[in-house]
C-alpha cells in the first residue's frame, strides 16, 4: 500500500485532491490543512508521495519542500507542487527547493492519475534499489568481516610461531600492540588504521624465526658480529610479509622492517630518519621499547616506571618521533595501566 501525504490550507481543495488520490490503486492518504502539523508527522512517518499546495500562510509550498529535504528519511521521496500558476520564477524556486513535479489548478483528473501513478512507480523503484544496495552492503560487510577474521588468524598463528623463537612473552606482544593502538589514536590515525596497526604490530618480530638459536637465546651480551646477525630479523620480517595484497599484511611488513629505525637516523636496517620512517614503525618502536623496559626479562628486572618514563622523554627527537612521545604522555594513564600488567607486584609497589 502506498501512502500519499497532502497539504493544502483550503479544505475544499484538500477534499478534492484526496478524492482524486483514492482513484489510484493501492493508495492511502494523510491530509493536512496545517503545514506545521504535516511536518511534525513527516519527522516520524515514511510516505511514498507528497502533494503540497504552493500558496499557504506562514509556511508556503517552497519552504515546506525545503524543510522536507532536510529530513534524511524524505531526501528522495517524490514531491509534487500544486500551483495556480506556471510562472518561471515559481517553478525555479520549487525545483531548487527539491520539488519533483508540478500540477496546475484546476486539476485535470486524468493527468493527475497518470502523474501520481508514474511518481509512485518511481518511488517503488527507488525503494527496490535501496533494498538491493542495503543487501549488497550487508553481503560486502560479511565478506569483509570474514576476510579480516582470516587475516587476524594468520597474524595470530605467525605470532605463535614467533613466540616459540623469542625470549619475549606472548603477553608482551599483546600489551605492546594495545599500546600501539593508543599511540595511533593520539597521532591522529583513522579508526581503521588504528585497528590495523594494533593487529599488525603483533608481527613486528616475526623475522626472528630466521635467527640461529645460539644467538637468539644467548643469555649474555651479543658480540658485534652476533648483533649484526640479530639485526637481520627486520629484513627477514619484511621478506616474510611483503608482497601481499592485504593492507593488514602490508602494514605488518612496514612495521617489521622499520620498528628499529630511530628518529635521528641511527637505527637499522636502513638508517632512515624522521618522517622517512613509516609512522606505524615509529609508533611500534616506542610501544615495543616502553613495554620491554617495564617487563621482566631473563636478563633484566623490570624498570621502575619513573626510569622508563625518563628514557622515553630523553629519547624524544633522537630515538623516538617527538609527536609520538607527545601522544605517549597525553595518553599515559591508559598506557601505564596496560604496561603495568606485565610487572611483578614487588616492582609495581617499588615504583
Amino acid at each position: 500500500m502506498n501512502t500519499v501525504l497532502m497539504v493544502d490550507d483550503n479544505m475544499t481543495n484538500l477534499v478534492l485532491v484526496r478524492q482524486l488520490v483514492r482513484r489510484v490503486e493501492d493508495c492511502e492518504t494523510l491530509a493536512f490543512t496545517d503545514p506545521a502539523s504535516a511536518l511534525e508527522t513527516l519527522r516520524e512517518t515514511d510516505v511514498d508521495l507528497i502533494l503540497v499546495d504552493y500558496v499557504m500562510p506562514e509556511i508556503d509550498g517552497v519552504e515546506f519542500v525545503r524543510r522536507i529535504r532536510r529530513m534524511s528519511r524524505h531526501a528522495t521521496v517524490p514531491v509534487v507542487m500544486v500551483t495556480t500558476t506556471d510562472e518561471r520564477e515559481v517553478v525555479l524556486q520549487a525545483l531548487e527547493a527539491g520539488a519533483t513535479d508540478f500540477l496546475t489548478k484546476p486539476l485535470d483528473p486524468l493527468e493527475f492519475k497518470v502523474r501520481v501513478r508514474n511518481l509512485l512507480a518511481l518511488r517503488k523503484a527507488q525503494k527496490q534499489l535501496a533494498a538491493r544496495a542495503a543487501l549488497l552492503d550487508r553481503e560486502v560487510s560479511i565478506k569483509t568481516s570474514e576476510l579480516v577474521e582470516r587475516e587476524q588468524e594468520i597474524i595470530w598463528r605467525l605470532t605463535k610461531a614467533t613466540e616459540r623463537r623469542d625470549t619475549d612473552t606472548g603477553d608482551h606482544i599483546a600489551r605492546m600492540s594495545r599500546i600501539c593502538g593508543i599511540l595511533a589514536e593520539g597521532m591522529g590515525l583513522s579508526v581503521e588504521d588504528r585497528r590495523l596497526v594494533e593487529i599488525a604490530a603483533q608481527m613486528h618480530d616475526v623475522g626472528k624465526v630466521g635467527i640461529p638459536d645460539e644467538i637468539l637465546f644467548k643469555p649474555g651480551a651479543l658480540s658485534p658480529e652476533e648483533r649484526k646477525v640479530m639485526e637481520t630479523h627486520t629484513d627477514l620480517g619484511w621478506t616474510i610479509l611483503e608482497g601481499s595484497k592485504s593492507r593488514l599484511l602490508q602494514m605488518a611488513a612496514e612495521i617489521a622492517v622499520s620498528h628499529h629505525e630511530r628518529w635521528d637516523g641511527t637505527g637499522y636496517p636502513k638508517g632512515l630518519a624522521g618522517e622517512a620512517i613509516p609512522v606505524v614503525g615509529r609508533i611500534t618502536a616506542l610501544a615495543d621499547v616502553f613495554d620491554a623496559l617495564m617487563s621482566v626479562r631473563p636478563y633484566k628486572p623490570a624498570w621502575p616506571i619513573e626510569k622508563a618514563i625518563a628514557f622515553v622523554a630523553d629519547g624524544s627527537g633522537s630515538h623516538f618521533d617527538p609527536a609520538c612521545v607527545e601522544a605517549f604522555f597525553a595518553h599515559f594513564d591508559e598506557i601505564a595501566a596496560i604496561a603495568g600488567t606485565g610487572r611483578d607486584d614487588d616492582v609495581i609497589s617499588a615504583a
